[in-house]
């Protein structure tokens, strides 16, 4: 810009200022309507820099300063480019952060269903997974930020930052060919100085050698009359030198004033509406970057009062409760453990009830010394042997099981029974109205509903047996279980044992029928088995039961009693539903488990 400087330094010693040809005012480019004007009303140009108060251009005020415009226009592009990456590097940020966030809740959040996790049903676990939710929620706030950073503040940004580098690139072209014919012009005007200057000296030249030559005797007349033409043609020359030079000068200062008073400014003025436009498209992105953060703050909090309120509903009272609903057994805690004297070997009389489980839950240890193996409730479990009938668990747990599949037994028969009738409607439908359907294309789906329905029945009264024994054990082994049914539970489907065999030979059948226990199994109460039979001794009472009901013993090896009568307890449930008791007034037999309250001795 050297060129530039030249001329600027020329314009102030030829003297053209403002008041020469003056300039004409330059229309304004207009702004976005979130900037504003480029004069907004009260600051005028500059005023947010302290220069407020009249009207600052830079046509007028910075007009000599080319290379200062261009290096702060140039500056301003870099700055909004260099935001423009700013806020791309931001969203990669957030992107990562709300990536990083969902990755965290997947691998805390429960990988079972909760229908199938036990743990859900706790509050502190419902909690737990509640604030997961909203951290979840939260990162995709954090995602929304990013999303709206990216396509409103660089998308548009930099499309924008394209725009004002080619509106630049634009106005400094022009005014560098403003320069261009300027220089052309002054260039013009150097060279018809040096032709007047040089017709000026040769003017003078000839006039002297005219002069000389007058004045010599000894030239010849011709010689004068020659000299004085030469001298005559060469101050013509100068004089129309003279007057190119003075019209070149005259074109060249109306060029000039035109230059720094009117042309350059025009192009100074759209430099600075294009930075103005600039800077307040770059505030307008500055205001966006908070604005993303201020449209999901009520979503955040959202998520946040979600998390305070999932801590609040943390319930450890509740929490125990649950606990024993999920494992409460239905078992009573062990008796004592019977002193067994082996210094009398001979006048020690086994129980009938060794291989029996009392009635009220509590296990007792039996037998001589060679029992195989003592259960514990705390010791360490075998492998579980799964039953249909869940009888592997506890009696409080397998109550539970059993209503829970009678319920949805009950649910498949009530859809299966509504499925039938709708398919008897439909039929009746066909048959009113053939052309809607064959009616004999509906029975495979009717005879497969009826089959369902049946199955559906056997299995519901399965489970309703099944549920019916469970209740009972969980009322015996509470020991309190009268007024627990309104009508007594049925007797044992098997008959009751021959009251005639031997102790000992109900322990062999006992021994020869008993299964591997399960794994929930073991804290039932403990079994003692032997690996031997004794001889039968006279049989003493171990304990004593109150009937809850009236049962008539109408069969064979049954004895009846009436509800409330009290009886001596001879032989323990071998685990088929009957229990051996005595009367006061005289008699044995067997009567329903079920329908006693026992009590060991």
């Amino acid at each position: 810009m050297g060129a530039w400087q030249g001329l600027r330094g020329r314009g102030r010693a030829w003297g053209a200022g403002p008041g020469g040809l003056g300039r004409a005012r330059r229309s304004r480019l207009s702004l976005p309507a979130a900037g504003g004007g480029r004069r907004a009303a009260g600051t005028g140009r500059g005023g947010g820099g302290g220069f407020g108060g009249s009207s600052m251009d830079w046509g007028t005020e910075l007009w000599d300063q080319f290379e200062v415009l261009e290096r702060h226009t140039q500056w301003g592009l870099d700055l909004l480019d260099r935001y423009v990456k700013f806020v791309k590097e931001r969203t990669e940020v957030e992107q990562a952060y709300a990536k990083q966030l969902r990755s965290l809740v997947k691998k805390y959040l429960p990988k079972r269903p909760a229908k199938d996790d036990p743990e859900s049903k706790f509050s502190q676990q419902q909690s737990f997974v509640q604030i997961l939710q909203e951290v979840n929620d939260f990162a995709g706030q954090r995602e929304l930020v990013a999303e709206n950073l990216s396509v409103r503040v660089c998308l548009e940004l930099a499309k924008y930052s394209q725009e004002m580098k080619q509106e630049r690139k634009m106005h400094f072209q022009e005014g560098r060919r403003a320069q261009q014919q300027l220089e052309s012009g002054f260039k013009q005007l150097e060279n018809s100085k040096r032709k007047f200057e040089r017709d000026c000296r040769e003017a003078e030249k000839a006039a002297q050698t005219a002069e000389r030559l007058d004045q010599d005797i000894n030239a010849t007349k011709a010689d004068v009359e020659k000299a004085k033409q030469q001298a005559h043609l060469r101050s013509h020359m100068a004089e129309e030198s003279k007057n190119e030079y003075a019209a070149q000068l005259q074109r060249f200062n109306r060029d000039q004033a035109h230059f720094y008073f009117s042309q350059m400014p025009q192009i100074f003025d759209k430099l600075q509406d294009m930075d103005e436009r600039r800077a307040t498209h770059l505030g307008a992105g500055y205001g966006l970057l908070s604005e993303a953060e201020l449209q999901v703050v009520p979503i955040i909090a959202k998520c946040l009062e979600g998390m305070k309120v999932a801590a609040d509903a943390v319930d450890a009272k509740n929490d125990s409760q649950v606990l024993i609903e999920l494992h409460k057994s239905g078992f009573a805690r062990p008796g004592d453990v019977e002193f067994e004297d082996f210094s009398q070997p001979m006048n020690r009389v086994p129980s009938d009830s060794s291989l029996g489980t009392p009635s009220d839950g509590r296990p007792e240890l039996r037998g001589p010394g060679r029992s195989r193996a003592k259960r514990w409730p705390f010791g360490k479990k075998n492998k579980t042997v799964v039953t249909e009938d869940f009888s592997h668990l506890p009696p409080e747990q397998q109550r539970k099981r059993l209503q829970q599949h009678l319920e949805e037994r009950n649910r498949e028969l009530q859809k299966e029974v509504d499925q039938r009738e709708a398919l008897k409607k439909m039929k009746d439908v066909y048959e009113k109205t053939p052309q809607m359907g064959d009616p004999a294309s509906l029975e495979p789906r009717i005879t497969e509903t009826l089959n369902n329905i049946e199955r559906l029945k056997l299995e519901v009264q399965k489970y309703e047996a099944w549920l019916a024994e469970a209740e009972s054990r969980v009322l015996s082994n509470r020991g309190n279980s009268l007024g627990r049914h309104t009508r007594p539970p049925d007797p044992p489907a098997s008959a009751p044992p021959d009251s005639s065999s031997s102790n000992s030979g109900s322990q062999d059948n006992k021994e020869s029928s008993e299964e591997p226990l399960s794994e929930e199994g073991q804290d039932a109460p403990i079994y003692t088995e032997f690996d031997e039979d004794f001889e039968e001794e006279p049989a003493s009472p171990i304990g004593h039961c109150v009937a809850i009901y009236h049962f008539e013993g109408s069969s064979e090896g049954t004895i009846s009693m009436a509800e409330g009568e009290d009886l001596s307890l001879m032989e323990e449930d071998k685990g088929d539903g009957w229990t051996r008791v005595r009367r006061k007034q005289g008699g044995e037999g067997y009567v329903p488990t079920s329908y006693l309250r026992v009590t060991l001795n």
